[in-house]
Order: C-alpha cells, then sequence, then structure tokens
C-alpha cells in the first residue's frame, strides 16, 4: 500500500474497497468480492459491496446509495476488481458506469473470469471514460485468491486444518467412540467460521466412520458448506449424520447407489488417480473453494501431491504419547495466530502463493 514511503489517494480509496468486499466473504461466492467506492470533489459520495450472489453486483450498490445522482458525472468510481461486461445473474455493471456518465474508473485488478478478463475496461475505454487499472493489485488478488485459483489453475482453492497434540498426534488409536478433543471453545468457533467462508467441506471414511460428524456451521453465521465424504466400498452405514440428507452432501465412491434429494453418489475411478479427478469433478460443478478436515491419511494424501494453498494448524499443549500421527508439512512459510493462548500455525504453500503474484 506504500509507494516511495506515501499513501496514495487512489490506495486509500482501493484501501476502503477491499475492507467493503471482506463483508461478502460469506455470501458472494461462487462470485468474487468486490467492494465500490465513489468520490466527487475529495469526499466519497457512495459505498457498496456484492452481499451475495445473485443480487446487485458493488458498482451498482456503490452508485444506488449516492443522495445526488447529478454528482456522477463529476465523480470517480474505484473498485477492487474489473467492472463485468457481460450478462449473468445481473447486468453489466460496466454498462451501468457508462449509463450513469461516471468520466473515471480506478480498478484494483483485472477480472480473470474469461467472459470479463479485460472486456469490461475495454468497454469503458471505448466509452470514452479514463481508466487506471492496477491500483493495490497484489492486495485485490489475494482478496479474491479463490476465485482467481479456481479460474486459473482450474481447480478449487484448498485449505487443509486439523488440531494436533504437543508431541504431534491427532488423536488416539481407536476403533470407536468420541474423539480427544484437543481444540478449545474459541478454535472451536473459528472452525465454524471456516466452513462458511468455503463451498465445500471434505472428509474420508475412517474419520466418518470414527466420529460420525455433522459438518454443518453451527457456531458461527453463514451457509452450509457442500458436504463430500470419500467412501470408496459403501462403509458408512445410512443411519450416519452424513447421510442425513438434511445438507448437500457428495459421497465419493466406486460403487452404484441411487442418489437422494440432497445425497449424491459420485462415481470415480480409486485405481487411477483420485484426487485430481476429484478435484476436476468440483471445478465442473463450480465449487471453488474446499476446506479438508482429516483424517491423516487424507490430509496427507493433498500434502503428498501438493494439492493444497494454505493450512490452520492449531497446536496444543496436551501430550498423547502415541496414537494417529499427524500429518506433515515441510514448508518454510508460515504466520502463527494466538487465541487463548493456543497458537495457530498458518502455512502457504510457496509455489501456489507465487502463482497469486
Amino acid at each position: 500500500m506504500e509507494n516511495n514511503g506515501k499513501t496514495t489517494q487512489e490506495e486509500r480509496y482501493i484501501a476502503r474497497c477491499i475492507q467493503l468486499a471482506k463483508q461478502g466473504k460469506c455470501g458472494a461466492s461462487p462470485n468474487p468480492m468486490v467492494g465500490a467506492v465513489i468520490v466527487c470533489d475529495g469526499k466519497i459520495i457512495g459505498e457498496g459491496y456484492h452481499h451475495k450472489c445473485g443480487e446487485a453486483h458493488a458498482e451498482v450498490n456503490a452508485i444506488n446509495s449516492v443522495k445526488d445522482e447529478s454528482k456522477l458525472k463529476q465523480s470517480t468510481i474505484y473498485v477492487s476488481l474489473e467492472p463485468c461486461s457481460h450478462y449473468g445473474k445481473t447486468p453489466p455493471c460496466a454498462d451501468l458506469i457508462i449509463e450513469k456518465g461516471i468520466p473515471k474508473v480506478v480498478i484494483g485488478c483485472i477480472d480473470p473470469f474469461a467472459k470479463v478478463a479485460g472486456r469490461g475496461v475495454k468497454k469503458l475505454q471505448d466509452a470514452g471514460i479514463e481508466i487506471t487499472v492496477g491500483v493495490l493489485e497484489q492486495e485485490c488478488r489475494e482478496l479474491n485468491k479463490q476465485f482467481i485459483t479456481f479460474h486459473s489453475q482450474k481447480r478449487p482453492y484448498i485449505f487443509l486444518k486439523w488440531a494436533e497434540s504437543a508431541d504431534g498426534f491427532i488423536d488416539i488409536t481407536r476403533t470407536g467412540g468420541h474423539p480427544v478433543v484437543l481444540s478449545n471453545p474459541l478454535t472451536s468457533m473459528l472452525v465454524h467460521k471456516r466452513r462458511a467462508e468455503v463451498d465445500a467441506i471434505i472428509v474420508g471414511t475412517r474419520t466418518a466412520l470414527l466420529d460420525n460428524p455433522v459438518l454443518n456451521v453451527r457456531n458461527w453465521y453463514g451457509k452450509n458448506p457442500l458436504r463430500v465424504v470419500i467412501d470408496r466400498t459403501l462403509k458408512i452405514p445410512e443411519s450416519f449424520h452424513l447421510l442425513n440428507d438434511s445438507i448437500k452432501t457428495w459421497v465419493i465412491t466406486e460403487k452404484e447407489h441411487d442418489d437422494n434429494n440432497q445425497t449424491n453418489y459420485k462415481i470415480l475411478k480409486f485405481t487411477e488417480k483420485l484426487l485430481p479427478q476429484l478435484l476436476t469433478e468440483l471445478h465442473k460443478n463450480n465449487i471453488q473453494s474446499i476446506l479438508v478436515e482429516g483424517g491423516s491419511k487424507l490430509l496427507q494424501s493433498f500434502i503428498n501431491k501438493n494439492l493444497w494453498d494454505e493450512a490452520f494448524v492449531e497446536k496444543t499443549s496436551i501430550n498423547l504419547n502415541n496414537g494417529v500421527k499427524a500429518p506433515f508439512i515441510n514448508e518454510k512459510e508460515y504466520l502463527i495466530d494466538y487465541h487463548f493462548k493456543t497458537p495457530i500455525w498458518h502455512y502457504f504453500n510457496e509455489n501456489n502463493v507465487s502463482k497469486l503474484r
């Protein structure tokens, strides 16, 4: 955000766009998070962000918030992502900007979506509007890293999550019963927050059989993600929570089974590379982000195949002495956040992060 030690006016307004955009984190997907600010004579006269997929975009909300529409013809609109130029669930924002006679547009970064990808900028330029592109570009791309990864790498953005003991185990060895509780109330709440922010959550057969998880959002506000369970031979009893047909669920299997109302059985080839097949299927269905919650074998398979972007690892002070070994990440780039003195190690896949820049 700094330029030769000074923050420019354009950077300040784009920073505000980013701040606004983040308010749509739990509702905008599969659309990107976008914020917009309208400035006239050095004063903000309108603001908006994209609340929810299918509803008005940030530019529309910002324009609608302006009390004196005549000022738009002397204003600049700042927007974190290139205005759309195509008809989707809503009309093109570029057309609205042209219609309102806004003479200048400042854009954080170009939209990688194939139906936009520079077309919005061209449409505005062809209408005689002054355009500036690339203000806080890295920050704007980081804001929509899930959206950008989905469209550029043709797969969902992949988060990993687990809690481990001080001596590196995630659970005791067991054939049933309840798992060891390693998280505290706050970090458990953070798990539900992350669930609300992704499109799908994934577990393996063993986790489903041992824990009978619900995998919904209970301790945070937001939508339930798609539940995905890998169950090659359909071992999970139909009485279990994951098969209760209350939430949209995929069962990844190699055996034929009739679909229910919200439970779909997806047949993939387990003798071939399963994870790439799964990611391709998720991409086809517009799933832009996934949270892999367990178990250890499934998490390690994503790590070994370098199919991950970020990992949240809760390090606890409890010693288990033996049990199920925690996954291992050999990465140098990480941050540590503390919640009630419990450290959350936040790892970044350096190779994948670099692709966003």
